[in-house]
């Protein structure tokens, strides 16, 4: 069976159209469980009815044609169980309804599954008998196996255009098709989208028309000429280690090559109006498909390197074509399957109106980056046709986590509306900058800033920061292709301290394993957010440390507004460990001579075992520091970056505000700063509940800071306690956000950091 399903897998995921894909599930099926009649019905998101999309058994021209509603038949029964339904005589079932037209009145027996992607009913598969008898147990567990696997595929290959949507049509596509996704970055963004994806990767091609198929014929031949060159050179380079016969491998790869073969085939797929890049990822994925399909183990092993031709052909073009700067001749709404730090890097700044990724959640970094840099967003919008929406114009809302394509003039006129709110909103905050974040009955929070790159010093000075509360040491590591040296550091930190001196500037010390790797320092762990990351590498690699603490202390002599804080602490020896060589650092670059001061010394509270040593480990420093997006999700087991479980992941949780409640009422006696710098800080909403349980500072990206202090400066302290009495017994985190959400509202301070029009649920 496992070798069964994995064929059908393989030739679902190879092909190249919708029908294409569901005629092969519908054949295979019908084969392997030997029955009468095998079907699909896929939920058509714009009318929410089940559409019969394949079928072998029914009547052929019923596919396409007929439908059912969500509430009606049989197979709308599986649907609204989300189970299967098995039945010996199906038409004696109160919920059958017949589909004329279909043939199926002499068809007794009936075996129903959902199609199940992340919660949401894709469709049913159904097989049929004419014999009056109830499907076994095994060949019901073999199609809940089967839907399960074609189910990840089917919207994926909808989402990346390598097969099309039910609605693919332009004219049901222009009516407002929305898509869900989690909130990155809040704010509204109306405009084109460009679809960016990373080099090389045949997979995440898009398809797009050309209008110029000369240009693009004569670059496909260029690229090909390229890799038949790098073929050769090869060929020559191992000619003197290998037998005559290995040596023909490459004769082989040549022939592949040649214009009676593929290269005609991509040929006549550009004259065809394709461009070169796409007509490539077509005819390669096509043969790749025939070759997977052969029984022939040796061949099979060929589709690899048809794959690997395909990549390099790819590469080659993709050198001759446009960067992705060049691509943006207006302000666009950047989509790609998985966006990165490094592409964001790539585009000027100014053209970016708003981020769309497919994959991520909204802690994953670039989302960080985004809210640094106030650029609207949405993270994990798995069943997004992205391939398809080049030049497509989009509305983004951040707010609510959601992709509209094909806006209607209504619908725009809406969220420009909502625009323009944003606008008057960030001339208020304008006015807030040389303001103290102060409660209106006199309770004083301090707003500070994280940072990572040395332009960060004055955006952050211009939204009235009051210090850095997070200098994230890893980001000039990470643009390096080795380590820097203990002088270069020295610069590094400087900027920072004499940026904001005298106020205090707390720099931490790498923070490297996990999701944040240096290229010249891999880490390969099956578990990396278990494994080795943070303080534990640093105190292994005292080389490292040392020379970092160093730099720290050197960077503040005549200044005296460092502060360092260590990262990952799970105990107590390792602080006790960590300030021995701080007090050393210390006392070397006093004998050097620098006008230096012990600096204070602090510990992040971002593992779970940190939240109940925190009494011991206060005893031990001089402020403690919670990284709430660690913490989070630490405490709940949720990779943040993964969007399959981001809908779990939210500071919100009663055992996260219970555990940060913790923190509070162990130190409260111990004399320490207490502050919170993860994305939590940035949050008005969880900023008023971290200053009542008591917290002095918060630290966040700069253009979270204005919105944070328009709230705390128009509420009271009582008030904001108020609120976290009320909160902190619910059940769960939609609970405890709704009920904000109503006790903001009603204090009047929800219109400061969200437009009062509202967008669409």
């Amino acid at each position: 069976m496992l070798g069964l399903l994995r064929q059908i897998t393989q030739e679902v995921t190879d092909a190249q159209s919708l029908p294409a894909a569901l005629d092969i599930i519908v054949r295979r099926v019908r084969r392997a469980m030997r029955t009468e009649v095998c079907s699909i019905y896929l939920v058509d998101n714009l009318t929410s009815e089940y559409v019969l999309m394949a079928t072998r058994g029914l009547h052929s021209t019923a596919a396409g044609s007929v439908s059912l509603k969500e509430d009606e038949g049989l197979v709308g029964l599986v649907g609204r169980r989300a189970e299967p339904v098995n039945l010996e005589n199906a038409q004696a079932h109160p919920s059958y309804c017949y589909l004329e037209g279909t043939g199926e009145e002499r068809f007794r027996s009936f075996l129903g599954v959902p199609i199940i992607h992340h919660r949401q009913i894709l469709g049913v598969l159904v097989v049929q008998h004419e014999e009056q008898r109830r499907f076994d147990e095994g060949e019901e567990a073999f199609l809940i196996t089967l839907s399960a696997q074609l189910a990840g595929v089917i919207a994926h290959a909808e989402a990346t255009g390598a097969i099309n949507s039910i609605s693919a049509d332009q004219e049901k596509m222009a009516a407002d098709v929305r898509y869900k996704g989690v909130p990155g970055s809040s704010g509204v963004a109306i405009g084109r989208g460009v679809v960016v994806f990373p080099p090389a990767d045949l997979n995440v091609i898009p398809d797009r028309t050309t209008d110029t198929p000369e240009t693009e014929i004569s670059d496909f031949y260029q690229a090909l000429e390229a890799v038949r060159t790098d073929i050769r050179l090869a060929s020559d380079r191992i000619s003197e280690h290998v037998s005559e016969d290995e040596k023909g491998l490459f004769d082989v790869y040549l022939k592949i090559l040649d214009d009676d073969s593929i290269a005609g085939e991509i040929v006549r797929k550009i004259n065809d109006g394709q461009w070169a890049q796409g007509a490539l990822r077509q005819v390669i994925q096509a043969h790749v498909k025939q070759f997977n399909a052969m029984d022939d183990s040796y061949l099979r092993e060929r589709a690899t390197d048809l794959r690997d031709l395909g990549c390099r052909i790819l590469s080659h073009l993709q050198e001759k074509g446009p960067k992705i700067k060049e691509r943006f001749s207006e302000p666009s709404i950047i989509i790609g399957e998985e966006l990165t730090a490094s592409m964001l890097g790539e585009i000027p700044i100014h053209n970016i109106k708003g981020l769309v990724s497919v994959k991520g959640s909204g802690n994953s970094h670039v989302a960080i980056l985004a809210r640094a840099m106030g650029i609207p967003t949405v993270m994990g919008v798995l069943d997004l046709p992205y391939a398809q929406l080049d030049k497509v114009e989009l509305i983004l809302d951040g707010y609510l986590g959601q992709v509209f394509t094909y806006p209607s003039d209504n619908l725009k006129e809406n969220f420009q509306q909502v625009v323009n709110e944003e606008r008057q909103l960030e001339k208020q905050y304008e006015t807030l900058k040389d303001l103290p974040c102060e409660t209106k009955d006199g309770h004083r929070l301090n707003l500070y800033v994280n940072t990572g790159l040395s332009a960060d010093i004055g955006r952050s000075l211009d939204r009235g920061a009051e210090g850095i509360g997070l200098y994230r040491t890893e980001v000039p590591f990470m643009v390096r292709d080795r380590f820097p040296t203990e002088a270069e550091q020295v610069q590094i930190y400087r900027l920072q301290l004499e940026g904001f001196a005298p106020a205090p500037v707390t720099v931490r010390t790498l923070d490297i394993g996990g999701d944040k790797a240096l290229p010249y320092f891999p880490i390969e762990e099956a578990n990396p957010f278990l494994g080795w990351r943070g303080i534990r590498v640093t105190l292994d690699h005292l080389e490292i440390f040392m020379a970092q603490i160093r730099a720290m202390i050197k960077a503040s002599a005549d200044l005296h507004n460092l502060k360092i804080m260590l990262p990952m602490i799970s105990n107590a020896a390792e602080v006790e460990e960590a300030l021995a060589l701080i007090r050393r650092a210390f006392a070397e670059v006093k004998e050097e001579g620098y006008n230096v001061k012990m600096p204070r010394v602090g510990v992040m509270i971002e593992v779970p075992a940190a939240v109940y040593q925190a009494k011991e480990l206060a005893s031990l420093v001089d402020f403690l520091s919670v990284g709430s997006n660690d913490l989070t999700q630490y405490l709940l087991a949720v990779d943040r970056n993964n969007p399959r479980v981001a809908s779990l992941y939210s500071s919100h949780h009663p055992a996260v505000l219970r555990a940060l409640y913790s923190i509070v009422d162990q130190v409260r006696d111990e004399g320490v700063g207490l502050s919170v710098c993860g994305e939590m800080a940035g949050d008005p909403m969880s900023a008023i509940l971290l200053m009542a349980m008591g917290y002095d500072v918060l630290s966040m990206s700069a253009t979270s800071l204005p919105k944070v202090k328009a709230v705390i400066r128009n509420i009271t302290m009582a008030q904001a306690q108020d609120m976290l009495s009320e909160v902190m017994e619910l059940p769960h985190a939609e609970a405890v956000t709704q009920t904000m959400t109503r006790l903001m509202r009603e204090a009047n301070v929800e219109r400061l950091i969200r437009p009062s029009k509202t967008t669409i649920e």
